[in-house]
C-alpha cells in the first residue's frame, strides 16, 4: 500500500482532474486499485506510467480513439502509424496557414492603395469590409478576384476541428432529479446516476433522443435530471424528487472523447460565438450536457464497442437575447 498514490495526489502532480482520470478508467485506458481500507482510488507504478503515456499523446493532440488503438496492440506499429498521420495533418495545416498568410498580404496591399482622407476610398473600404463580413464569395479586390472566397475556404479548412454552434430550444418538461451532489457521488458505481436510472421505465425522450441532462453547478458539484411522463407522481419516484424544468434557449456544440481538454475547447468556442452574436449567457440557468446512446438500455462502453468508437458529449450553454430582462 505504501507504493500506491491517491487520485488526489495524481491530479495535483500531473495537473489533471480526477474526473478525467475516472473517465480514462471508464473507457478502459487506465486501472486503479481499491481496497476495503480506503474508499478512494489509488494508482500503482504501472498505472502512473500509463497516465504519463496518455498525457504525452494528448499533448500531441492524439484522439482518445487512437490512444485506445495504441494501447490495445503490442509493438510500435500502431503508434508509428498514428504519429505519421499526425505529421501529415500538421503539414496540411501548415500549407493552409501559408495560403492564409498570402491572402492577408494581398489585403494589406489593397488597403495600402486607399486614401483615408478621400471619401470615395473610405466608402470603397467600408463596402469591402461589409462584403467580407457577409461572406460574399465572388468579389474583385482591385484586380484580384475572389480573395474573399479564398479566405473563407482556407479559414474553414483550418477550423475543421472546431464544432459548429447550434441554437436549440429545450422545451419545458417534468423531470426527476438527483439533487446537487459531488461529481464523484453522482457517477461512482451505485451512485446517484445509477439510482436515477432505476426509474428508466418512467422516462421519456426530450431532445436529440436523449433522456437525461447533467447540470453543472461548478467544478465539484452537479445535478442530474431525467424527463418523465406527465402522469408520474411523486410516490412513483421516491426518494427522488419531481421538478419542473423550465427549458429555454441554449447554444449547443459537441465534444468528442469527453475528456476535460475536449470539453474546455468546445466551451470556449461557444463563448467566442456568443460574443459575436446578439445573445448573452443567461446566468439564471445552469450549463448542462448530455450524451446520445446507440441503445438507451446499454452502458456507454457497449455503445462505443457497437459502433461509435468514441464518446460524444453535447454541451449546452444557456443564452438569451441581450435586450431580455
Amino acid at each position: 500500500m505504501d507504493k500506491l498514490i491517491k487520485i488526489r495526489d495524481i491530479s495535483n502532480r500531473y495537473d489533471i482532474t480526477a474526473r478525467t482520470l475516472r473517465y480514462y478508467e471508464d473507457i478502459g485506458l487506465l486501472t486503479s486499485i481499491r481496497s476495503d481500507e480506503v474508499s478512494y482510488r489509488m494508482y500503482d507504478e504501472d498505472a502512473i506510467r500509463r497516465i504519463e503515456q496518455i498525457l504525452i499523446l494528448r499533448k500531441l493532440n492524439i484522439s482518445i480513439k487512437d490512444i485506445k488503438r495504441i494501447f490495445d496492440t503490442t509493438g510500435s506499429e500502431v503508434v508509428l502509424d498514428v504519429l505519421k498521420k499526425k505529421i501529415e495533418s500538421i503539414d496540411d495545416e501548415i500549407s493552409l496557414l501559408y495560403q492564409l498568410k498570402e491572402i492577408v498580404f494581398d489585403f494589406i496591399q489593397e488597403i495600402e492603395t486607399l486614401n483615408f482622407t478621400v471619401e470615395s476610398d473610405i466608402k470603397q473600404l467600408y463596402d469591402k469590409a461589409k462584403e467580407i463580413e457577409m461572406q460574399i464569395t465572388n468579389v474583385d479586390y482591385i484586380g484580384k478576384p475572389s480573395n474573399v472566397s479564398r479566405l473563407i475556404e482556407v479559414t474553414n479548412k483550418l477550423d475543421k476541428k472546431v464544432p459548429d454552434i447550434m441554437v436549440v430550444r429545450v422545451p419545458s418538461f417534468k423531470a426527476i432529479t438527483t439533487g446537487i451532489h459531488s461529481w464523484e457521488d453522482i457517477f461512482k458505481n451505485g451512485g446517484y446516476m445509477f439510482q436515477l436510472w432505476q426509474h428508466y421505465h418512467l422516462f421519456r425522450t426530450i431532445i436529440f433522443d436523449c433522456l437525461d441532462f447533467t447540470m453543472v453547478v461548478d467544478d465539484t458539484l452537479g445535478e442530474m435530471i431525467c424527463a418523465i411522463k406527465d402522469d408520474i407522481k411523486q410516490e412513483d419516484v421516491s426518494p427522488m424528487e419531481i421538478i419542473d424544468f423550465k427549458g429555454g434557449l441554449y447554444a449547443m456544440a459537441v465534444s468528442i472523447d469527453e475528456d476535460d481538454e475536449s470539453i474546455q475547447k468546445v466551451q470556449e468556442k461557444i463563448f467566442q460565438w456568443i460574443e459575436n452574436t446578439n445573445f448573452e449567457i443567461d446566468k439564471n440557468r445552469k450549463f448542462m450536457f448530455n450524451m446520445p446512446y446507440l441503445d438507451e438500455n446499454n452502458a456507454y462502453q457497449q455503445d462505443i464497442e457497437k459502433g461509435l468508437g468514441y464518446r460524444q458529449m453535447q454541451r449546452y450553454v444557456p443564452i438569451k437575447l441581450k435586450d431580455e430582462k
